[in-house]
């Protein structure tokens, strides 16, 4: 895993934006050196972003948490 430069972060954050449609989320660098890289919608952070580099080629991984308590109530409940 390598780190993610502010350039980058800045290229993620369009391409993202424009994949899912959202223009409420944000790509931040981490709040503390050694932290990860994290995604927010609307100001809360949904997961994280790490850079991986393998044979000159690179590619992000991203990892988005949603609590269960966050779910929609099913019909019935």
């Amino acid at each position: 895993m390598s780190t993610i430069s502010s350039s980058e972060i800045a290229r993620l954050q369009v391409c993202l934006r424009r994949l899912l449609d959202s223009k409420g989320l944000t790509v931040n660098p981490p709040p503390r050196p050694g932290l990860s890289v994290e995604i927010a919608v609307n100001g809360e952070v949904v997961g994280t972003v790490h850079r991986d580099e393998d044979e000159g080629e690179v590619s992000y991984a991203i990892n988005l948490v949603v609590l269960e308590e966050d779910l929609p109530a099913t019909a019935g409940k």
